[in-house]
């Protein structure tokens, strides 16, 4: 498990990938998470799909694609990222702070 370096709890998104090896659309949203994290403030917790807690995630979540992406423990996608729709969520949820 792979974690992004901590900073302040109150403002960061809590972004959780369950990962697959060799799983294109996982090194994909890789590359886009971590160029969403150089401008809004991410904590991201990156599982192996392998691992105990990435099967019991997967099971929950009934995702039948890797990556499974997670946001503040809610379910937000499986396969490939929604990179329009997670720069929305980033978006009122950084509007939703600053107030």
């Amino acid at each position: 498990m792979r974690q992004s370096p901590p900073a302040s709890a109150t403002t960061l998104a809590q972004v959780t990938v369950v990962e697959a090896e060799g799983c294109h659309f996982c090194a994909d949203a890789s590359d886009a998470l971590a160029a969403f994290a150089t401008r809004y403030p991410l904590s991201i917790t990156t599982i192996d799909a392998r691992d105990p807690a990435g099967i019991e995630l997967m099971q929950q979540h009934r995702a039948a694609m890797s990556p499974l992406v997670l946001v503040d423990g809610s379910f937000f996608s499986q396969g490939r990222l929604p990179r329009g729709r997670f720069q929305r969520l980033l978006e009122v949820r950084s509007a939703a702070v600053s107030r």
